[in-house]
């Protein structure tokens, strides 16, 4: 067994379960995603030289947090049955000083819940997906450079 096959063995299994691709082709600072089969834009705003012709990273960064926030949220009613009618998700990203950043979230839920039902959901909200990776500076790991054959090189 090689080196790279006892590596392979040896390696925590990881399953893909989300994939995109970022490409920038022109001068400007627009970038074509596709999430999935999904198409998607970012781009900077004029201030800083873009074209303002999509949300800029930042942006979507808050989208997906709060998209999973309000998902996972709408999915924990459902399994219990709650009269959860609607979910809102407030998100700012803000600078400080020293380089600081953060996060701001508040969120809204819609219906007929007690306060037992809308704590609950407060802590889930926690615990989504997104936020996790967020929180927990989920490791970007580099791939190895795969060159296509010679032939398609040429």
């Amino acid at each position: 067994m090689s080196p790279a096959d006892a590596a392979a063995t040896a390696a925590p299994a990881y399953v893909r379960s989300a994939a995109a691709v970022a490409t920038s082709t022109g001068a400007d600072y627009r970038v074509d995603i596709r999430a999935g089969r999904h198409p998607l834009a970012a781009d900077e705003p004029e201030s800083v030289g873009g074209a303002d012709t999509a949300p800029n990273p930042i942006g979507l960064l808050l989208s997906a947090l709060g998209s999973c926030t309000a998902i996972t949220l709408r999915m924990y009613a459902q399994r219990k049955q709650w009269p959860l009618d609607g979910v809102r998700v407030h998100l700012a990203y803000e600078k400080g000083p020293d380089k600081a950043a953060r996060i701001t979230r508040r969120i809204e839920l819609m219906g007929d819940l007690d306060d037992t039902r809308r704590a609950r959901l407060l802590e889930i909200a926690d615990r989504t997906p997104v936020t996790r990776a967020v929180r927990g500076g989920t490791p970007i790991v580099p791939e190895p450079v795969r060159l296509p054959p010679a032939a398609e090189r040429a």
